[in-house]
């Protein structure tokens, strides 16, 4: 027998249970159906979020009615039915203001004279929401049969409830990737790499911060490895069986930053389809990682300053407060006290981050530790390609120490990485071990005459003192770099590291100029 009416429209609702489906598609569905077994014009489910009723799907409505916030407190009828413990009907002459005045689709857009009637909606034990049905005649209610609108409103709560454990099953699994992502950062190749001075003292001192709550402020350069030491810290601390959650502050266009690190809530805005967690709720019990934190706008950062304050969040659409306990670890490229006094960033934010600065030295100031990073990487490249081995000549480990690296660790993987591809299409083949020179590595070809030239000075001067050997050099490398910035003396400076002024005297004093 084929079942047919409201029992067939049930059955269909009570299928969905164990299909996944976005709650926006889900809670549509479940309106179709009741208004395919019930004579109702118009009906709503609506999400309870504190004193406020947020409409979450709509049948027979204006379209505006979603973007609507139905104050209980303005609104007796639903306040009615919100603490009420079954259905309630409304008779057609009640004095209480209807709700949808206006919003449903008649000739004169009012509900002067009509059925309505509503009931609460209880998921585990508490209030969702309602389920309100409305006709446009009176008594269009008197033969719907009760019991049967009350087990379709328990399978209405009952399809809420698989719409919240979808969300919260995939808010774990979320969480889980980014617990493993952690796990994986710190035990996986990417690691701290480095055995001078500067290095072993700023891993002590991870190492020393991570087990303490204080919020921390990483500074340097692009591509000095911020983010490792955000993880060192972060593996170092009570937090390290949670996740360490990223977020790239450059890459957050302002129109999405708030729902990005709040959450959302469905219809909040445009493609807003399901409810959201941000990376807030998904780090609580562990640590957001705020990189690149000097690139948030304004707006943004005061919000920002207010969640880390309070330690309760809004999703984006809601009233409600969520608590997220979290340990924050910004990261910047800018000089943050700068920037506060330019009027950028704001001042109370920058004091509230940077309670334990810590400041990664540039490459060019961890002159012994490049072999090693370049033997790191070098062994990369060998898995990676499947290569029997790789080295560097001489001249190109010369050149590595000598040369200033303005792209830090981050440019010395990728000029590695480039050699790697270069020697392969020059036919060098993968049996065999590779060797690398400086032109694989991208230095200029005037560059490498220099190294040419002043193993061909020391051959051919073997009297000739250092210093006038390092003065020889010196003259070289200057004019070679002056020729390569088209005599610009600001770009050749930052090229090697030095100060403009410094410059103008070596030049003048080699006779350059």
């Amino acid at each position: 027998m084929t079942t047919s009416g409201p029992l067939a429209s049930l059955s269909d609702i009570v299928a969905d249970l164990s299909r996944e489906l976005p709650p926006k598609a889900r809670f549509q569905r479940l309106l179709e159906a009741l208004m395919n077994s019930f004579p109702c014009d118009a009906t709503a489910l609506l999400q309870l979020d504190g004193e406020v009723l947020v409409p979450r799907a709509a049948k027979g409505l204006s379209p505006d009615t979603m973007g609507r916030r139905f104050e209980l407190t303005q609104q007796p009828r639903l306040q009615e039915i919100v603490h009420s413990r079954g259905l309630v009907r409304f008779p057609a002459d009640s004095p209480l203001p209807d709700p949808y005045d206006g919003l449903v689709d008649t000739p004169n857009h009012h509900l002067y004279v009509h059925d309505c009637m509503g009931a609460p909606l209880q998921v585990d034990g508490r209030t969702w929401g309602v389920l309100t049905l409305d006709a446009l005649e009176e008594k269009r209610f008197d033969d719907i049969d009760m019991n049967l609108l009350e087990t379709f409103v328990s399978v209405a709560a009952a399809s809420i409830r698989a719409a919240e454990l979808i969300t919260t099953l995939e808010s774990n699994l979320e969480r889980h990737q980014l617990v493993q992502q952690s796990w994986l950062t710190e035990h996986g190749q990417a690691e701290l790499t480095g055995e001078s001075e500067c290095m072993q003292r700023l891993i002590l001192e991870a190492k020393v911060v991570g087990n303490s709550e204080l919020p921390v402020l990483i500074q340097g350069e692009t591509g000095v490895g911020k983010e490792l030491v955000a993880h060192l810290i972060h593996m170092n601390s009570p937090r390290a069986t949670q996740p360490m959650v990223h977020v790239n502050c450059a890459a957050l266009p302002e129109s999405i930053a708030e729902s990005e690190l709040f959450g959302h809530v469905s219809g909040a805005f445009s493609g807003a389809n399901k409810d959201r967690a941000g990376k807030f709720e998904l780090a609580h019990s562990g640590t957001l990682f705020l990189d690149e934190v000097g690139e948030l706008p304004l707006s943004i950062q005061a919000k920002l300053l207010r969640a880390l304050q309070s330690g309760e969040i809004q999703r984006v659409g809601s009233d409600a407060l969520h608590h997220a306990d979290v340990r924050i670890i910004a990261a910047t490229n800018r000089e943050l006290d700068k920037e506060v006094k330019a009027g950028r960033f704001r001042a109370d934010l920058y004091h509230r981050l940077s309670v334990y600065p810590v400041q990664v030295p540039p490459l060019r100031n961890r002159g012994s530790d490049i072999p090693l990073l370049a033997g790191h990487f070098l062994q990369n490249c060998e898995r990676k390609f499947g290569l029997r081995g790789l080295r560097l000549n001489s001249e190109a480990n010369r050149w590595l120490k000598t040369y200033t690296w303005p792209g830090n660790v981050r440019e010395l993987e990728n000029a590695i990485s480039r050699a790697v591809v270069k020697a392969l299409s020059e036919g060098y083949p993968r049996n065999r071990i590779i060797e690398l020179s400086p032109a694989h590595l991208g230095a200029d070809p005037i560059r490498s005459q220099i190294y040419a030239g002043t193993q061909d000075a020391a051959e051919a001067h073997p009297q000739l003192s250092l210093a006038a050997a390092v003065e020889q050099f010196k003259r070289d490398l200057i004019q070679a770099r002056l020729q390569q910035h088209d005599n610009n003396l600001s770009s050749t400076a930052v090229s090697l590291g030095m100060d403009k002024s410094n410059l103008h005297r070596q030049v003048r004093k080699l006779g350059l100029r």
